[in-house]
């Protein structure tokens, strides 16, 4: 009887503390959503900007080099920490307020990046200063970081089910704890509600018509899982070749950023579009309706991203890979004779599942964005795409992860040596 009261009283501590959570994840969305579409407005309306983006990295790299050093890590440090139980050192204070600083200055100058990397590590840094302040124990500290995640994400995108299986699921390729669970989809959902009551909308999306799965419409998705699978490892690859040649041959990160920038502006003039700096939520919804849509355009977007994250700028990966695989999948969808709506919205889901290892998460985002109509072709594609593009991943400290757990696996199966 004891242990059942103790267990409900850990569970309660853990929700009101998730709803706690939510309201820091809520507030500091919406600031950082609010900032970004400011940022966005201006550099439309003033594009001559975009011509400083070398100069921003150079700026924004010195920042970074002299004060960030404790958070270069980014996601990957959240992910270590958080896969470390709760009893590694503490996410460092200036975690949340550098990322939001450098990622809308990114987005100012012209950078190919997200939100979703900013928000995670917005989330997180600002549940591990409350679980600090409120002096929790290990595990529940764990579960603070994991709520966290999960109410950035969340709050970010208006979709507070998927936020809640992505702080689960993004940690490594194993069996998902559930033990988090119930502060996460606290955090995920009071982060929605505050984010939306103060009045940030998300970008809308129209549901899309059922379609019945048949037999046919599978293979067609078995096509279109192992494409999106090769673009993942394409973007994941060059993104981190980039990123490693880039830290070989240019150790100081100002002069490394300074090129990206570079390279991003000569691309800018080379393709002579504005349509890839940015999130390029434009074109990403262009994907939903124009059938006419040129082939090459996720290859573009592909190129912008790599460059711009590969050279330390700051962001996130979602919302480009969002784009990325809508484009690419009206492209397919036209070419294998389906909606192109339809393909355009697995696409964009498959394609972060894959380059993220969140097939469950974002099989429940396209669901929470699109309608549940999309349900059974997005989850056939992201767990196709997901098991094809193997232990790869965007973030490389689940790579740490999935690396140790395959040796451990390989130990204790008999049938793997």
């Amino acid at each position: 009887m004891g242990s059942a009261r103790s267990r409900i009283t850990f569970h309660f501590h853990g929700v009101v503390l998730g709803a706690a959570v939510g309201i820091l994840c809520g507030i500091s969305a919406a600031l950082f959503l609010w900032l970004l579409d400011l940022a966005t407005s201006w550099r439309e309306g003033h594009e001559v900007i975009v011509w400083a983006l070398p100069i921003a990295g150079l700026a924004i790299g010195y920042g970074y080099e002299r004060f960030g050093q404790p958070i270069k890590g980014g996601s990957n440090l959240v992910i270590a920490t958080a896969q470390g139980g709760g009893e590694g050192a503490p996410l460092p204070q200036r975690l949340a307020p550098m990322v939001l600083l450098g990622t809308v200055l990114t987005h100012l100058f012209g950078g190919s990046a997200g939100r979703e990397g900013t928000a995670v590590q917005m989330g997180a840094g600002l549940s591990d200063w409350l679980a600090r302040r409120v002096r929790v124990d290990a595990a529940m500290r764990r579960q603070l970081l994991l709520a966290g995640m999960a109410g950035g994400f969340g709050a970010v995108f208006g979709t507070p089910l998927a936020g809640t299986v992505f702080g689960l699921e993004v940690l490594a390729r194993r069996p998902i704890r559930y033990d988090a669970l119930l502060p996460s989809l606290a955090a995920a959902f009071v982060g929605d509600f505050v984010t939306r009551g103060v009045g940030i909308a998300h970008t809308p999306f129209r549901a899309v018509s059922f379609v019945a799965p048949t037999p046919m419409l599978v293979v067609k998705w078995v096509l279109f899982a192992i494409v999106i699978a090769a673009v993942a490892l394409v973007f994941i690859e060059l993104t981190h070749f980039i990123r490693r040649r880039g830290e070989r041959h240019v150790p100081r990160l100002p002069w490394r950023m300074a090129l990206g920038g570079l390279a991003i502006v000569g691309l800018w003039q080379l393709v002579g579009s504005s349509d890839y700096l940015g999130l390029s939520v434009p074109l990403m919804l262009r994907a939903f309706s124009d059938g006419e849509l040129p082939a090459y355009v996720f290859a573009l977007k592909l190129l912008f991203t790599a460059i711009t994250l590969g050279a330390g700028f700051l962001g996130g990966e979602v919302t480009p890979l969002f784009v990325i695989g809508a484009t690419l999948g009206c492209v397919m969808a036209s070419a294998l004779g389906m909606p192109i709506e339809l393909g355009a919205g697995v696409g964009m889901a498959a394609l972060f599942a894959a380059a993220a290892n969140t097939p469950l998460a974002l099989s429940v985002m396209a669901m929470e964005l699109l309608g549940v109509a999309i349900a059974p072709h997005a989850l056939i594609v992201c767990v196709l795409a997901w098991v094809l593009v193997g232990p790869r991943s965007i973030y490389a400290a689940q790579l740490t992860l999935n690396s140790t757990q395959s040796m451990r696996d390989s130990r204790l199966d008999p049938l793997r040596r």
